[in-house]
């Protein structure tokens, strides 16, 4: 069972570093098409293409956990209170609806439940 989590292991790592290296290898054939004929830049190589690529993520995006990542823009990180505070507008049928609504959900576990039904299953 061990050697299969270090198979698996090793097999998303050459993956990754072959996604990094085809992504790369196109940000260097772009540059090279395109930046000196506009701009009249010199030519890069893979390496700096892809130092181009690491400063790109670092100035641009893919932090997670806060800031301004994918899923934090304005409006859309509070969810859970907005959901509360309609949970608190609702009378019991409209509650007794939305549970039975959740419970047939998708497939997926639920993965909101009020504070009061929290409060209940732990009581």
């Amino acid at each position: 069972m061990k050697g299969f989590w270090i198979l698996k292991g090793l097999k998303f790592a050459v993956l990754g570093a072959a996604f990094v290296s085809l992504a790369s290898l196109a940000v260097m054939l772009l540059w090279n098409w395109l930046m000196p004929a506009i701009f009249g830049l010199g030519a890069i190589s893979w390496l700096q293409s892809l130092g181009l690529l690491a400063l790109a993520k670092i100035l641009f995006g893919g932090h997670r956990g806060g800031g301004r990542g994918w899923g934090n823009h304005k409006g859309h990180g509070h969810w859970r209170e907005k959901m509360e505070a309609k949970w608190e507008g609702m009378s019991e049928e409209q509650k007794a609806q939305m549970r039975e609504r959740w419970g047939r959900g998708c497939g997926h576990q639920r993965n909101w439940a009020p504070k009061e039904d929290t409060q209940k299953e732990a009581g």
